[in-house]
């Protein structure tokens, strides 16, 4: 058995490279559509929110019924019932928003308060134990631990109204930072950068 051979990372940097350039095209599409897509979620939050409410509800309704199933399938195994258990509640909640998506955004935005909230704890806590390593770049973890904090409270506050906006607005800046990227990308390969 032979040993596996060293990546060379100047060729595998060479070929990531190529691979981009190869398919700028569909990089630059793809950045156009996400831009555009993220721009509407802007403009219309209350649809971009109903949207993602929708999508997370056949995302749970599929992968509880196929949780079920499998589950079935496999009834002697070990944690049979847990799994039983995931699959019931993937379904109900898949449900849930399908059938109650304004509920659903509730839910989906209480949700994101709680991200933000620990994420901005987190991001502070490790801000402040690094200041002495990372000495003028902590204060950047800092400000993006303080923001995550002020968005939850924000939107904390302004329920149930925020509901309405948070996620479409959320996943609109998402889409443009992630389009305009990937158009920044195919750019410059295109550029034969």
């Amino acid at each position: 058995m032979s040993s596996p051979q060293p990546v060379d990372p100047n060729a595998a940097r060479a070929a990531v490279a190529r691979a981009i350039r190869e398919h700028a095209t569909f990089f630059l599409v793809e950045g156009i559509i996400l831009l555009v897509l993220g721009v509407l979620a802007i403009l219309l939050p209350p649809f971009a929110t109903l949207a993602v409410t929708i999508i997370f509800g056949w995302i749970f309704l599929v992968s509880g019924m196929i949780g079920f199933v499998t589950t079935m399938g496999a009834r002697g195994a070990p944690g049979f019932w847990w799994s039983l258990v995931s699959a019931v509640l993937a379904t109900a909640a898949g449900l849930v928003l399908l059938i109650q998506p304004a509920g659903g955004a509730l839910s989906l935005t209480l949700l994101l308060v709680a991200f933000f909230a620990v994420e901005g704890v987190v991001s502070v806590l490790y801000a402040l134990e690094h200041r002495r390593e990372l000495s003028g770049r902590w204060e950047w973890m800092l400000v993006s631990g303080i923001i995550d904090l002020v968005l939850a409270g924000i939107i904390l506050a302004g329920l149930p109204g925020t509901a309405a906006w948070a996620l479409g607005v959320l996943v609109g800046v998402n889409m443009i930072f992630g389009g305009s990227a990937l158009i920044a990308m195919a750019l410059h390969a295109r550029q034969g950068g």
